[in-house]
């Protein structure tokens, strides 16, 4: 009732000013027809009785002019129920079309009419294209059928994918909604395409797929894309609606206009003035809302002019998607460091493309978001993933100043009271070319101190060749320790990781102590070195769990594509000891992208736990603990 009132209210707003001949009565017999035949009347409740209230009012109306009285009452229609397909003009001399009737033509004459508003083609790489400016009615499509069957729709049903333009469709018949969307459908089960609420009736019709067609289906299995523009309108809007939310096709180029499945225009009382109504909405079955005022938006947003391009693009993306796929589960098969589990994620992913959950892929993107899902789905592995996104090697031709430089800045050293050395880098490298380098810009500040703190609280990982060597420095030369021991899928093999006998530089030995600081963000290589030096007794862990990640991989690129893919290779022998017997999928499951080896810990993917939380308060503890430990 309170919006109606708005409503007449906006309209009578105008009747208190000066002269004019028009009566009030406009108002009223606009309100009224807006009651009886808009598509939303739970828009306008309580409409009647605020037209008894406006039909007392005789004030006369105040502007003169028709026309801009006219623009004056749609605008205050629209500020009001928020629906801009609602339009009153000054139209004298108007006379209403005619509804139109069947064209009395031979059916020959009628095809190459309707041929004309039609355009067909097969691209290349068997693609079919059909351009479409109006939707024929099921009585046409009937009575010229198997004329568009042979000159239309036979040249482009053998194709491998279909292209709809509708990027200048703006008209068309109800009737043709389940007609051109049965043909993309299969005959059985019947599916509920659409429901069409006619106001004036009161009556919601039910559009369903049908069961019986003129020629054979496109079928469900092939691609289909349909360009829109921001022109498309009307039934071509519906029909794009229920194909996208069908998840029957993929929607390609603007958002489209945003029109009506039906529209009146009706006049006035005895005026010259016209509204123009949409009397019918189309309610989606899926949904539960309609594409009109708003419009269909597209799956793949484009210009308008891009579109075609772009449709192509996506179809043959998506004809290479299964192999790309298959290669992908190949490199699982051949390269995962634990046999068992790689050979259930490759019958499981490919079980997972065979139901179609792949086939509405657009982009490169999607395609490295979707595949990188399943692969975490179906491990357990949060590393495991597929990117084209490849780091890029750092420069070696590097001078010994620039090494010099690179070192100084990327190392942090200092010497606290009593002795307490401090050491912080934030990545592991190759450093065996630059030993010498690093122990007298870095190593020879702390090797003398009677405690070492080593700070990776922000240290991401790095290579995992400089592991070992680093470890060396924190034991005797007296003897080899294992620190690891380290399985090879590929080749089958188990190899130790042991401790240095040679050494660039002085060994801080294993006497004195050593604390280690994690935080989230240690990862990788970092995670290792921490990880073997808490095993062995080594050192005391001080901080946050660590990030649970996975050392720079080896990659593998995925067949002809830029798409990557890294497996784990090596698999430490401790973090197999660790498996149940049912070698049941382990959290340290981990396949990355990168150009390095790949190394699996007992840490992997499970993270490290720290020996004391870290706390804000620290720093201010530390000699205390340090004094304590010696």
């Amino acid at each position: 009732m309170a919006q109606a009132l708005v409503l007449l209210a906006s309209f009578l707003i105008f009747s208190n000013v000066a002269h004019c001949d028009f009566s009030p009565r406009v108002i009223v017999d606009l309100a009224k027809i807006l009651m009886d035949n808009y598509c939303s009347p739970e828009k306008l409740a309580g409409m009647e009785e605020a037209i008894d209230t406006g039909s007392s009012n005789t004030d006369i109306l105040s502007i003169s002019d028709p026309a801009t009285l006219a623009s004056v009452l749609t605008d205050g229609v629209k500020k009001t129920i928020f629906d801009s397909r609602v339009k009153v003009t000054y139209e004298p001399g108007y006379v209403p079309p005619a509804p139109p009737a069947m064209p009395d033509f031979p059916p020959e004459q009628l095809a190459e009419m309707i041929k004309g508003t039609v355009k067909v083609e097969v691209l290349d790489g068997n693609i079919g294209y059909l351009k479409i400016q109006h939707i024929v009615g099921e009585e046409i499509a009937q009575k010229v059928g198997p004329i568009l069957l042979e000159y239309i729709w036979d040249k482009v049903l053998p194709t491998s994918a279909m292209i709809l333009d509708f990027r200048s469709a703006v008209t068309g018949e109800l009737s043709g909604i389940p007609y051109i969307v049965s043909y993309f459908t299969d005959s059985e089960p019947r599916i509920h395409i659409d429901s069409v609420y006619h106001r004036t009736s009161d009556v919601t019709t039910e559009l369903w797929s049908m069961p019986t067609l003129l020629g054979k289906r496109y079928g469900t299995s092939k691609p289909l894309i349909v360009l829109t523009s921001k022109n498309t309108l009307g039934i071509a809007e519906d029909v794009v609606y229920c194909l996208k939310n069908l998840k029957r096709a993929t929607i390609v180029g603007e958002n489209t206009a945003g029109g009506s499945i039906k529209i009146n225009k009706i006049k006035v009382g005895d005026t010259d003035f016209y509204v123009t109504v949409p009397v019918a909405k189309s309610i989606n079955p899926i949904t539960g809302k309609s594409w009109e005022i708003n419009g269909v938006a597209p799956n793949v947003e484009v210009a308008a002019e891009d579109a075609l391009d772009t449709a192509i693009a996506i179809i043959k993306l998506r004809a290479e998607i299964p192999g790309l796929v298959q290669a992908a589960a190949a490199l699982v098969a051949d390269n995962y460091a634990f046999p068992s589990i790689g050979d259930d994620v490759v019958e499981k992913l490919g079980a997972v493309v065979a139901s179609g959950e792949y086939n509405q892929i657009s982009t490169k993107k999607e395609l490295e978001a979707k595949l990188s899902a399943d692969l975490l789905k179906l491990s357990g592995d949060k590393c495991l993933k597929a990117t084209s996104n490849i780091p890029a090697r750092p420069p070696m031709n590097l001078t010994p100043e620039m090494f010099i430089e690179l070192i100084k800045v990327s190392f942090h050293t200092d010497v606290f009271e009593n002795n307490i050395g401090y050491l912080r880098f934030d990545m592991f490298g190759d450093f065996e070319h630059v030993a010498k380098i690093i122990a007298e810009h870095v190593w020879d500040k702390v090797v003398d101190t009677d405690m070492l703190i080593i700070d990776l609280r922000n240290n991401v990982g790095g290579s995992t060749s400089s592991i070992a060597g680093f470890c060396s420095y924190f034991f005797d030369d007296d003897k080899q320790i294992v620190l690891d021991h380290v399985y090879n899928r590929p080749s089958n093999t188990t190899s130790d990781l042991l401790t240095l006998t040679q050494l660039t530089g002085r060994r801080y030995g294993s006497k004195k102590s050593v604390i280690i600081l994690t935080s989230g963000a240690t990862a990788g290589a970092a995670e290792e070195f921490v990880f073997i030096m808490k095993r062995l007794g080594r050192a005391m862990i001080i901080g946050e769990t660590t990030h649970g990640g996975c050392h720079p991989p080896e990659t593998f690129r995925v067949g002809e594509s830029d798409i990557y893919l890294v497996l784990a290779l090596p698999l430490t022998f401790l973090c197999r000891l660790m498996l149940p017997s049912t070698q049941q999928r382990p959290s340290s499951i981990s396949i990355f992208l990168a150009k390095n080896n790949l190394f699996f810990w007992a840490w992997y993917g499970s993270q490290l736990i720290q020996h004391i939380s870290y706390l804000d308060m620290l720093w201010r503890c530390f000699h205390n603990l340090c004094r304590s430990l010696k």
